[in-house]
């Protein structure tokens, strides 16, 4: 009886989880702020043009790390 119990509280407590996040989603809607586009863009600029992977010294070349541009 104490196995039927607490799946049942389990069962509820899931319930409740999704009831919670469905509402959250339809009245809090995502939107993507000018810093998230900015980031994408920014992450674009620094892929390889033929869409494979960067080795270290590519990266380096790519990537500004002292002074104000690193900011």
């Amino acid at each position: 009886m104490n196995a039927l119990i607490g799946i049942l509280a389990l069962v509820v407590l899931a319930l409740v989880g999704w009831a919670v996040a469905e509402f959250k989603n339809r009245y809090f809607g995502y939107t993507v702020s000018e810093e998230e586009i900015e980031a994408a863009h920014h992450e674009a600029a620094h892929r390889s043009p033929d869409g494979t992977e960067m080795n270290i010294k590519d990266v380096i070349k790519t990537i500004s790390t002292k002074g104000y541009k690193s900011v």
